[in-house]
Protein backbone atom coordinates (compact mmCIF):
# COMPACT_ATOMS: atom_id res chain seq x y z
CA UNK A 1 0.00 0.00 0.00
CA UNK A 2 1.39 3.72 -1.05
CA UNK A 3 1.93 5.73 1.83
CA UNK A 4 -0.77 8.51 1.81
CA UNK A 5 -0.02 12.28 1.82
CA UNK A 6 -2.35 13.74 4.44
CA UNK A 7 -2.85 17.40 3.71
CA UNK A 8 -5.86 19.79 4.75
CA UNK A 9 -7.70 22.32 3.13
CA UNK A 10 -9.02 25.86 5.44
CA UNK A 11 -12.54 26.33 6.13
CA UNK A 12 -13.25 28.92 7.97
CA UNK A 13 -9.92 28.32 10.11
CA UNK A 14 -11.07 24.54 10.63
CA UNK A 15 -8.56 22.41 8.86
CA UNK A 16 -10.20 19.46 6.88
CA UNK A 17 -7.82 16.75 5.45
CA UNK A 18 -8.30 16.41 1.91
CA UNK A 19 -9.59 12.62 1.95
CA UNK A 20 -12.16 10.45 0.11
CA UNK A 21 -13.50 7.58 1.56
CA UNK A 22 -10.67 5.26 0.05
CA UNK A 23 -8.26 6.93 1.66
CA UNK A 24 -9.92 7.86 5.16
CA UNK A 25 -10.37 3.96 5.37
CA UNK A 26 -6.95 2.98 4.44
CA UNK A 27 -5.37 6.00 6.89
CA UNK A 28 -7.44 4.81 9.91
CA UNK A 29 -6.20 1.04 8.60
CA UNK A 30 -2.82 1.51 8.76
CA UNK A 31 -3.00 3.31 12.31
CA UNK A 32 -4.70 0.61 13.74
CA UNK A 33 -1.94 -1.87 12.52
CA UNK A 34 0.71 0.51 13.62
CA UNK A 35 -0.45 1.06 17.01
CA UNK A 36 -1.23 4.91 16.25
CA UNK A 37 -3.41 6.68 18.53
CA UNK A 38 -5.95 9.57 18.16
CA UNK A 39 -9.33 10.82 17.09
CA UNK A 40 -11.24 11.24 14.39
CA UNK A 41 -13.93 14.07 13.72
CA UNK A 42 -16.18 13.70 10.90
CA UNK A 43 -16.87 17.54 10.61
CA UNK A 44 -19.82 19.03 8.79
CA UNK A 45 -21.42 22.65 8.43
CA UNK A 46 -22.60 22.45 11.66
CA UNK A 47 -18.80 21.55 13.22
CA UNK A 48 -17.46 24.13 11.32
CA UNK A 49 -20.13 27.42 12.70
CA UNK A 50 -19.95 26.29 16.07
CA UNK A 51 -16.28 26.53 16.47
CA UNK A 52 -16.76 30.07 15.17
CA UNK A 53 -17.59 31.02 18.81
CA UNK A 54 -16.29 28.04 20.47
CA UNK A 55 -12.46 28.27 20.66
CA UNK A 56 -11.42 24.99 22.34
CA UNK A 57 -13.66 22.95 20.08
CA UNK A 58 -11.79 25.09 16.98
CA UNK A 59 -8.04 23.29 18.60
CA UNK A 60 -10.39 20.00 18.93
CA UNK A 61 -10.71 19.69 15.41
CA UNK A 62 -7.37 21.07 14.48
CA UNK A 63 -5.71 18.93 16.39
CA UNK A 64 -7.25 15.68 15.32
CA UNK A 65 -5.59 12.84 13.95
CA UNK A 66 -8.21 12.77 11.21
CA UNK A 67 -10.63 15.76 10.33
CA UNK A 68 -12.55 14.13 7.50
CA UNK A 69 -15.73 16.11 5.46
CA UNK A 70 -18.73 14.83 6.43
CA UNK A 71 -20.68 17.34 4.02
CA UNK A 72 -20.76 18.02 0.71
CA UNK A 73 -20.34 22.12 1.50
CA UNK A 74 -17.04 21.04 2.99
CA UNK A 75 -16.01 19.22 -0.15
CA UNK A 76 -16.59 22.14 -2.24
CA UNK A 77 -14.70 24.55 -0.11
CA UNK A 78 -11.98 21.66 -0.77
CA UNK A 79 -12.56 21.38 -4.64
CA UNK A 80 -12.46 24.88 -4.97
CA UNK A 81 -8.95 25.30 -3.53
CA UNK A 82 -7.46 22.87 -5.81
CA UNK A 83 -7.92 19.95 -3.86
CA UNK A 84 -9.64 17.89 -6.73
CA UNK A 85 -9.43 14.36 -5.13
CA UNK A 86 -11.58 15.36 -1.64
CA UNK A 87 -14.65 13.42 -1.49
CA UNK A 88 -17.18 13.35 1.26
CA UNK A 89 -16.39 11.01 4.34
CA UNK A 90 -20.04 10.33 5.60
CA UNK A 91 -20.07 9.00 9.57
CA UNK A 92 -22.34 6.26 9.12
CA UNK A 93 -20.31 5.39 5.58
CA UNK A 94 -17.37 5.30 7.09
CA UNK A 95 -18.25 3.28 10.18
CA UNK A 96 -19.49 0.72 7.43
CA UNK A 97 -16.59 0.34 5.64
CA UNK A 98 -14.38 0.22 8.60
CA UNK A 99 -16.39 -2.73 9.78
CA UNK A 100 -16.22 -4.07 6.60
CA UNK A 101 -12.18 -4.60 6.41
CA UNK A 102 -12.09 -5.30 9.80
CA UNK A 103 -13.31 -8.56 9.18
CA UNK A 104 -10.14 -9.27 7.02
CA UNK A 105 -7.72 -7.34 9.34
CA UNK A 106 -9.43 -8.91 12.78
CA UNK A 107 -9.82 -5.15 14.39
CA UNK A 108 -11.91 -4.78 17.29
CA UNK A 109 -14.94 -2.22 17.74
CA UNK A 110 -16.35 -0.59 21.24
CA UNK A 111 -19.65 1.45 20.61
CA UNK A 112 -20.11 4.54 22.95
CA UNK A 113 -23.16 6.53 22.99
CA UNK A 114 -26.69 7.03 21.74
CA UNK A 115 -30.02 6.48 23.49
CA UNK A 116 -30.31 3.47 25.97
CA UNK A 117 -30.18 0.35 24.19
CA UNK A 118 -29.06 1.88 21.17
CA UNK A 119 -25.17 0.70 21.46
CA UNK A 120 -26.24 -2.74 21.98
CA UNK A 121 -28.47 -2.86 19.28
CA UNK A 122 -26.14 -1.54 16.40
CA UNK A 123 -24.16 -4.21 18.13
CA UNK A 124 -26.22 -6.68 16.98
CA UNK A 125 -26.89 -4.68 13.60
CA UNK A 126 -23.24 -5.33 13.18
CA UNK A 127 -22.89 -8.43 13.61
CA UNK A 128 -25.71 -9.37 11.10
CA UNK A 129 -24.16 -7.23 8.79
CA UNK A 130 -20.78 -8.07 9.29
CA UNK A 131 -20.20 -11.81 9.82
CA UNK A 132 -17.23 -12.41 11.98
CA UNK A 133 -16.70 -8.47 13.14
CA UNK A 134 -15.55 -8.14 16.90
CA UNK A 135 -17.77 -5.60 18.67
CA UNK A 136 -16.02 -5.83 22.14
CA UNK A 137 -18.16 -3.55 23.89
CA UNK A 138 -20.38 -1.23 24.53
CA UNK A 139 -21.32 1.76 26.77
CA UNK A 140 -24.44 4.02 26.84
CA UNK A 141 -23.94 7.12 28.88
CA UNK A 142 -26.58 9.32 30.79
CA UNK A 143 -27.07 12.42 29.33
CA UNK A 144 -24.68 14.71 30.99
CA UNK A 145 -20.68 14.39 32.06
CA UNK A 146 -19.53 11.02 33.58
CA UNK A 147 -19.01 11.40 37.21
CA UNK A 148 -16.14 9.28 38.99
CA UNK A 149 -17.76 6.33 39.31
CA UNK A 150 -18.96 6.10 35.90
CA UNK A 151 -15.72 7.09 34.33
CA UNK A 152 -13.76 4.38 36.44
CA UNK A 153 -16.17 1.77 34.91
CA UNK A 154 -16.01 3.07 31.27
CA UNK A 155 -12.46 3.10 31.95
CA UNK A 156 -12.07 -0.38 33.40
CA UNK A 157 -14.44 -1.94 30.54
CA UNK A 158 -12.37 -0.64 28.03
CA UNK A 159 -8.94 -1.36 29.55
CA UNK A 160 -10.01 -4.94 29.60
CA UNK A 161 -10.72 -5.24 26.23
CA UNK A 162 -8.46 -2.63 24.84
CA UNK A 163 -10.70 -2.08 21.12
CA UNK A 164 -8.99 -0.59 18.12
CA UNK A 165 -12.11 1.08 17.43
CA UNK A 166 -13.93 3.17 19.98
CA UNK A 167 -17.10 4.75 17.93
CA UNK A 168 -18.63 7.80 20.27
CA UNK A 169 -22.33 8.72 18.97
CA UNK A 170 -23.07 11.83 20.60
CA UNK A 171 -23.68 15.20 19.06
CA UNK A 172 -21.41 18.02 18.29
CA UNK A 173 -19.63 19.16 20.45
CA UNK A 174 -20.02 16.64 22.87
CA UNK A 175 -18.80 14.01 21.20
CA UNK A 176 -15.21 15.94 19.85
CA UNK A 177 -14.96 17.56 23.53
CA UNK A 178 -15.34 13.98 24.93
CA UNK A 179 -12.56 12.04 22.18
CA UNK A 180 -10.43 14.89 23.65
CA UNK A 181 -10.46 14.67 26.80
CA UNK A 182 -10.91 10.97 27.25
CA UNK A 183 -8.54 9.87 24.36
CA UNK A 184 -5.61 9.53 26.89
CA UNK A 185 -7.52 7.77 29.31
CA UNK A 186 -8.87 5.14 27.36
CA UNK A 187 -6.72 1.68 26.11
CA UNK A 188 -8.19 2.45 22.93
CA UNK A 189 -5.91 3.44 19.42
CA UNK A 190 -8.68 5.35 17.41
CA UNK A 191 -11.62 7.17 18.84
CA UNK A 192 -14.47 8.35 16.05
CA UNK A 193 -16.91 10.82 16.72
CA UNK A 194 -19.94 9.93 14.24
CA UNK A 195 -23.05 11.43 15.69
CA UNK A 196 -25.99 10.10 14.10
CA UNK A 197 -24.51 7.12 12.97
CA UNK A 198 -25.73 5.30 15.92
CA UNK A 199 -29.32 5.88 14.57
CA UNK A 200 -28.90 5.69 10.95
CA UNK A 201 -27.40 2.49 11.00
CA UNK A 202 -29.84 1.06 13.18
CA UNK A 203 -32.38 2.23 11.23
CA UNK A 204 -34.06 4.81 14.18
CA UNK A 205 -33.47 8.00 11.70
CA UNK A 206 -34.05 6.95 7.31
CA UNK A 207 -31.07 8.47 5.42
CA UNK A 208 -30.97 10.66 2.91
CA UNK A 209 -31.19 9.18 -0.89
CA UNK A 210 -28.20 9.52 -2.50
CA UNK A 211 -29.25 12.46 -4.90
CA UNK A 212 -29.71 14.56 -2.29
CA UNK A 213 -26.01 13.82 -0.48
CA UNK A 214 -24.99 14.76 -3.47
CA UNK A 215 -26.82 17.64 -4.25
CA UNK A 216 -25.59 18.80 -0.78
CA UNK A 217 -29.13 19.12 0.67
CA UNK A 218 -29.03 16.32 3.05
CA UNK A 219 -29.61 18.92 5.79
CA UNK A 220 -33.39 19.45 4.33
CA UNK A 221 -33.89 15.71 4.98
CA UNK A 222 -32.56 15.78 7.94
CA UNK A 223 -34.75 19.30 8.89
CA UNK A 224 -37.48 17.61 7.93
CA UNK A 225 -37.08 14.67 10.29
CA UNK A 226 -36.48 16.60 13.04
CA UNK A 227 -37.43 20.50 12.89
CA UNK A 228 -38.11 21.33 16.17
CA UNK A 229 -34.05 20.32 17.56
CA UNK A 230 -32.58 21.10 13.99
CA UNK A 231 -34.02 24.44 13.01
CA UNK A 232 -32.14 26.44 14.00
CA UNK A 233 -28.54 24.66 13.08
CA UNK A 234 -29.71 24.60 9.68
CA UNK A 235 -31.56 27.71 8.96
CA UNK A 236 -29.68 30.07 10.62
CA UNK A 237 -25.81 28.59 10.48
CA UNK A 238 -25.97 27.34 6.97
CA UNK A 239 -26.70 30.80 5.01
CA UNK A 240 -24.13 32.04 7.62
CA UNK A 241 -21.71 29.55 6.79
CA UNK A 242 -22.14 30.82 2.79
CA UNK A 243 -21.64 34.47 3.79
CA UNK A 244 -18.33 33.38 5.90
CA UNK A 245 -16.99 31.28 3.30
CA UNK A 246 -17.78 33.76 0.40
CA UNK A 247 -15.63 36.29 2.86
CA UNK A 248 -12.71 33.98 2.97
CA UNK A 249 -13.01 33.16 -0.89
CA UNK A 250 -13.05 37.13 -1.95
CA UNK A 251 -9.84 37.52 0.87
CA UNK A 252 -12.56 39.67 2.54
CA UNK A 253 -11.41 37.83 5.64
CA UNK A 254 -8.58 35.57 6.56
CA UNK A 255 -8.71 31.92 8.64
CA UNK A 256 -5.67 30.83 9.99
CA UNK A 257 -5.20 27.16 10.94
CA UNK A 258 -4.26 27.39 14.76
CA UNK A 259 -4.06 24.28 16.57
CA UNK A 260 -2.58 22.62 20.12
CA UNK A 261 -2.21 19.41 21.25
CA UNK A 262 -5.23 18.83 23.38
CA UNK A 263 -5.25 15.39 23.33
CA UNK A 264 -2.02 14.78 25.37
Amino acid sequence: MEDIVLTRCNVLGIGVHTVDMTSAVQTLDRAVRTNQKGYVCVTGVHGVMESQSEPNLRHILNAAFLNVPDGMPLVWVGRFQKFDHMGRVYGPDLMKAICEISILRGHTHFFYGGNEGRAEELKEVCEQQFPGIKVVGTYTPPFRLLNEEEEKELVDQVAAVKPDFFWVGLSTPKQEIFMANYLAKLQTKIMLGVGAAFDINTGHIKDAPDWMKNAGLQWLHRLLQEPRRLGRRYLINNPIFVWKVFHQFMRLKRYGIWERKVHE
